[in-house]
């Protein structure tokens, strides 16, 4: 059987997927600009949307707690982390959080990686590991609506939140960077948030 909550998704009422902080084509602001180098625009994005849902799961982190959630969940799903030797671990979802926030740190951060200085290669294993932090980055996302939506409402940054995961998921799409698979747990709402709004009416021509 499914989980109560499942049966109605707070936020995917339309009073709350209409607000946004911004409202204009988001596939515009992904789309590569032709004089940059590919690598170049998924690092400096990658490591932008890091910050963005590290400061977005800051704001409620105060309820995400062992005793709230004892599983880091999204609708019917558990994420379990895997340790650098692929050991399987069920923890809690700020113990999850914690371990995404932490790699993400240590990836986007290594001069090795993500290289700042002019001339210095991106590694082969560039885009897997982008990859990698994207899907974590999605299941932080998906935590956010499923566990912590209330909260965000409560706070008043429902319009945040929303505009963050669409222009995440805008990305992730533009350069096939998370399977969807991993992504169809949340379709619902990207369908709805990913849409571009409809142009505004033309206002009346006053008489003359």
């Amino acid at each position: 059987s499914k989980p109560p909550a499942e049966e109605k998704k707070q936020y995917l009422e339309p009073e709350f997927t209409k607000i946004r902080v911004v409202d204009f084509d988001l596939k515009e602001l992904v789309v590569l600009p032709r004089e940059i180098d590919l690598n170049e625009w998924l690092a400096s994005n990658t490591t932008t949307f890091f910050n963005l849902i590290n400061l977005q799961y800051s704001t409620i982190s105060e309820f995400c707690t062992g005793d709230t959630c004892q599983a880091m969940t999204a609708c019917n799903t558990i994420y379990y982390w895997y340790d650098e030797r692929g050991k399987k671990t069920k923890c809690t979802a700020p113990q999850y959080v914690d371990f995404v926030m932490s790699l993400c740190q240590k990836l986007v951060t290594d001069e090795e990686i993500f290289p700042t200085k002019y001339g210095k290669e991106f590694p082969n294993s560039f885009e897997s590991l982008v990859k990698k932090i994207c899907r974590y980055l999605f299941h932080v996302l998906a935590h956010l609506y499923w566990a912590h939506f209330k909260e965000t409402v409560a706070l008043d940054l429902q319009g945040h939140l929303n505009t963050l995961y669409a222009h995440f998921i805008v990305f992730v799409r533009e350069f096939n960077l998370v399977d969807p698979k991993e992504t169809c747990i949340m379709d619902d709402l990207s369908e709805i948030l990913c849409t571009p709004a409809p142009p505004p009416a033309p206002a009346p021509s006053a008489p003359r």
